[in-house]
């Protein structure tokens, strides 16, 4: 994922803090590497400061555009404010899509800001790696 890309994600989870920021990623996958084009900010409709649910009409029409594009949605991003850059037991249990990437920021007192990509496996989460390559399964680009 681009640094442009990162910092626009840690500028959003900054922004929403102490609450979570949200969105979905943009780009596509060759079955072996997900390529991330761009990353969209949707509100988050969670009550909760802990918590995020992207707004399913965002997500309709962010999943219209990228395929009108010739994209695809490959993935959500969420932060955890004063949290760990790690999927919570939440996350787990409302992640369903096998091969969906997740990209976490954990946001320190609201000012520093942690990222870490994982995707999401038959059983929990694999934590992806940016740059080495993890054979079969796909790595971030």
């Amino acid at each position: 994922m681009a640094a442009s890309l990162r910092e626009q994600i840690a500028r959003e989870a900054r922004a929403a803090f102490p609450g979570e920021c949200c969105g979905l990623i943009e780009g596509d996958c060759d079955g072996v590497r997900i390529r991330v084009t761009a990353v969209h900010p949707t509100r988050n409709l969670a009550k909760e400061n802990d918590r995020f649910e992207i707004d399913p009409i965002e997500q309709f029409a962010l999943l219209r555009a990228a395929r009108a594009r010739g994209g695809e949605i490959v993935g959500c991003y969420h932060s955890h404010p004063n949290g760990r850059v790690e999927p919570s037991a939440r996350d787990l249990e409302n992640a369903a899509e096998e091969g969906f990437l997740w990209v976490i920021a954990a946001v320190d007192r609201g000012r520093d800001v942690v990222h870490s990509a994982f995707l999401r496996a038959k059983v929990g989460f694999e934590e992806l790696p940016e740059t080495k390559p993890l054979g079969p399964k796909p790595i971030l680009r």
